[in-house]
């Protein structure tokens, strides 16, 4: 009988079947990065500039993402479910701020005044997320408090479901084209880069708002009470703050980033109608789950990370042959879901969140 040595560990098949899978994404990525780089432009490569705004479309991108996972992460650390009608509320504020954007658009309001309008546009846009993500608490989860957590889960898909349907029935099933801006149409030329006015909105408003939500939970009273309920509803309850009210303050944060981001993402990509939110809500709940879920900086940068790794995704395809790489940009967001639910389960900064609470 042989006997492993004193200190010894055994390595298990699984461990070595991820580090075999580990090494094999590294060595595609790398593959399709190198035979990229070494084309020149006539030959289908891409110049350095190019690269750069594939970064910088990837920052605008997951801004957005970024918005909206705060939503799911927020939600999640006060009441430990995934809202997957999150991303119903998001698009909810896309399609109001639409009829926002659009009546203003017909009485020449959105470019005689483009900065005022799209001011009204964004509150537009936050206040009809927030008001169905206000509802939603009340009338779908608040009576499952304390229920096991495959209830409220279940719930939050036939909410999404209904939340897409009702608007298919008010507003109809077509695209809506969302007004184009002249100012954001307008291009601005830093280090030898040609940048839309729409992608430095995007990134600008993204982060701003980002770091502002940021503030407000680790610097107001009212965020040091969101944080207590994340911890114990049951303790903070006893030291008298009042978890009902701290549980609805926290779907307002949510619907609201979620409502901005709705904006973001209709003046970005131009269009929206009634399952706009499918695609950006499951990424942005892959962004959540990328950074460390109920961790509200891990968000932020998962969608951050997400958005610049699904922009690169298709110039990495491209390298390694694949037609059409730029139609499989959705699978990229799929693909890094499953590789860090099997590298990293907690996310980026969801172990150093564990430590800190232990």
């Amino acid at each position: 009988m042989v006997h492993a040595l004193p200190g010894s560990r055994r390595i298990s098949t699984g461990r070595i079947l991820t580090w075999i899978i580990a090494i094999a994404v590294i060595v595609i990525v790398v593959t399709g990065i190198g035979n990229t780089l070494v084309l020149s432009p006539a030959e289908g490569g891409y110049t350095s500039n190019q690269w750069i705004n594939f970064f910088l479309f990837g920052i605008a991108q997951g801004g957005i993402y970024a918005l909206i996972a705060l939503g799911y992460t927020m939600v999640y650390g006060i009441l430990g479910f995934i809202n997957f009608a999150h991303g119903e509320v998001f698009m909810a504020g896309a399609m109001i701020s639409y009829f926002a954007a659009e009546a203003m658009n017909r009485s020449g309001f959105w470019n005689a005044n483009p900065l005022i309008a799209l001011l009204i546009a964004l509150l537009m846009a936050m206040f009809s997320s927030v008001v169905i993500a206000v509802i939603l608490e009340r009338v779908a989860y608040r009576p499952l408090r304390g229920a096991p957590r495959l209830q409220p889960l279940i719930t939050s898909i036939g909410a999404s479901f209904f939340i897409q349907y009702a608007f298919r029935g008010l507003f109809g099933a077509a695209f809506k084209s969302y007004p184009r801006s002249g100012l954001l149409q307008q291009t601005v030329t830093v280090f030898g880069l040609r940048l839309f006015g729409t992608q430095i909105l995007v990134i600008i408003a993204a982060l701003v708002i980002m770091v502002g939500l940021y503030l407000f939970v680790e610097k107001t009273k009212t965020g040091r009470s969101i944080r207590a309920v994340a911890e114990d509803k049951e303790i903070a309850a006893l030291m008298g703050i009042d978890v009902d009210r701290v549980i609805v303050i926290t779907f307002v944060v949510g619907g609201a980033m979620a409502g901005a981001a709705g904006l973001l993402y209709a003046l970005h990509f131009t269009q929206v109608y009634f399952l706009s939110g499918f695609l950006p809500g499951i990424k942005a709940f892959t962004s959540a789950v990328l950074g460390g879920i109920g961790n509200i900086p891990g968000a932020m940068l998962g969608g951050l990370v997400l958005g610049v790794v699904e922009s690169y995704g298709p110039v990495i395809l491209g390298g390694l042959g694949v037609s059409s790489p730029h139609q499989l940009k959705d699978m990229v967001a799929f693909i890094v879901l499953i590789l860090v639910l099997l590298f990293r389960p907690r996310g980026l900064l969801g172990e150093r969140l564990s430590e800190e609470r232990a």
